[in-house]
């Protein structure tokens, strides 16, 4: 008996332009310096309230004119705030957007379908795409002919992986052939065991962080 669930077959990837986008940019983000009001350090609020208090001070026991000062102490305290966060936000999506300008989902993955079995990922794409198959992604694999071509991804093939809230990511090499998998988390709704995948990732990568160096260049 498995100790974890698997599929008895592959589950439709039904991967969007959009949400490949989406995917990246999650990828991006967290892999790129936090920009919530949690990140801030110690020190930081500490400056940041000795402002505001000496602000509010001058505030009540000052009058006139001087008082200006004491609010452009209390507007720099909330625009450093603003671009600790909206601004880092801001930039961080620019940079994305720099990135992946022109970037194209891979045309395989419109079609793919994913099965999860102990050996390895099963990657499955109707045989009625010749030229599919020959992309960067299935080049190397040996496909099994059917009304679908299918390719199994061993566990130990990964080389690195890495998970957002919605994806979970992974980077490959076979037969010195280098490749990356993208698997919503969307699909635990189709039973496709998104759990069970973690697992084996974890046992072959116990630490996240996709690391494309240690992939070999192809021979």
């Amino acid at each position: 008996m498995a100790l974890y669930p698997y599929t008895l077959q592959p589950i439709a990837l039904n991967l969007t332009e959009a949400e490949f986008q989406q995917a990246q940019y999650e990828l991006f983000a967290s892999a790129s310096p936090s920009f919530g009001l949690s990140t801030l350090k110690t020190k930081e609020w500490a400056i940041m309230a000795v402002v505001a208090i000496l602000a509010i001070a001058g505030l009540v026991f000052v009058t006139g004119y001087s008082t200006i000062i004491f609010w452009v102490m209390l507007a720099a305290v909330v625009i450093y705030l603003l671009i600790r966060t909206l601004g880092f936000k801001w930039y961080v999506k620019r940079e994305f957007e720099k990135q992946v300008a022109g970037q194209e989902m891979p045309e395989e993955m419109r079609q793919m379908k994913l099965g999860v079995q102990k050996h390895g990922l099963v990657m499955a794409i109707p045989s009625n795409q010749p030229d599919t198959m020959k992309s960067n992604q299935t080049r190397g694999m040996q496909m099994r002919a059917s009304s679908t071509q299918q390719a199994v991804i061993p566990w130990s093939a990964i080389k690195s992986w890495d998970e957002t809230d919605d994806y979970i990511f992974m980077m490959f090499e076979m037969k010195g052939q280098q490749g990356s998998q993208i698997v919503p988390k969307r699909l635990k709704a189709q039973k496709f065991p998104i759990d069970t995948v973690r697992q084996h990732l974890e046992e072959v990568i116990p630490v996240r962080g996709l690391q494309p160096e240690k992939l070999q260049p192809p021979a």
